[in-house]
């Protein structure tokens, strides 16, 4: 992280936890991923499908932490979280997370979901770098499985860009967009200034479902109003056991 009068360079990583669980649920990990996810070093962190509690679980794992997932994941390196809750079921919760270096300063969850079937939500955090730099925004994603609720929810993520966030406003938008017939892609890419750091880079959006073998385009990192952007290559091990999605991570310098 480059703390510098005219920029601010930003490690950003987005990754689907998988509540915590291996590949069909076979093995808990989130000890490893937390791991994993020190290891590359990010500024913030864009989490889906955390768990914030889970009452059985709890009961019967091993190793199960005391504290909620993204608290446990924090832990003493990211100093401030959100979590939004999206998804409510006997035993427990769960929604989308966002681990900062900086202060968050305010954050709230838009529900998106279409319908009962799948519960979504938008996190929407405004973070406050350090200096006199302006607040960067920064939205986590979840878009549903189907194609229509997809639509709909880009429509409800736009208006969210276009009413809530200030045009010259520093903006990250990560996450799972389940998206692999790009209809979602290019729909945000008609929201003015919004680019996609890989597609940017590489021409199109990594592959990244599933983690061993990917051939699926699912997750993404959006920028707005960043002065550089690039993607970061990280190395297969050890996230091909650590969740169904390949992470994705980036340099952004706002």
């Amino acid at each position: 992280m480059t703390d510098g009068a005219a920029d601010l360079s930003l490690r950003v990583l987005t990754v689907n936890t998988h509540k915590g669980f291996t590949f069909f649920n076979r093995r808990f990990i989130l000890h490893d991923l937390r791991e994993a996810v020190r290891d590359v070093g990010p500024d913030i962190v864009f989490m889906q499908e955390v768990l914030g509690e889970h009452h059985r679980h709890a009961a019967k794992v091993a190793d199960w932490p005391t504290t909620t997932h993204y608290e446990f994941m924090a832990d003493t390196i990211w100093t401030d979280f959100a979590y939004g809750r999206n998804a409510v079921y006997p035993h427990g919760h769960h929604g989308n997370a966002l681990l900062s270096k900086f202060p968050i300063v305010r954050y709230d969850n838009l529900d998106v979901s279409v319908g009962e079937q799948e519960k979504r939500g938008l996190l929407h955090c405004v973070l406050q770098p350090p200096g006199n730099r302006p607040q960067i925004h920064a939205i986590c994603a979840h878009l549903g499985l189907r194609e229509s609720h997809r639509q709909q929810q880009l429509e409800l993520l736009s208006g969210l860009i276009e009413e809530q966030i200030p045009p010259d406003a520093p903006l990250v938008i990560a996450g799972d967009f389940n998206d692999w017939r790009l209809h979602a892609h290019r729909r945000l890419m008609r929201v003015p200034g919004v680019r996609e750091v890989f597609v940017d880079a590489h021409g199109k959006a990594a592959k990244t479902f599933p983690a061993r073998f990917p051939i699926l385009r699912l997750d993404r990192i959006y920028v707005r109003n960043a002065r550089e952007f690039r993607p970061l290559a990280l190395p297969p091990r050890p996230w091909t056991h650590l969740s169904d999605h390949a992470p994705l991570a980036a340099e952004v310098v706002v």
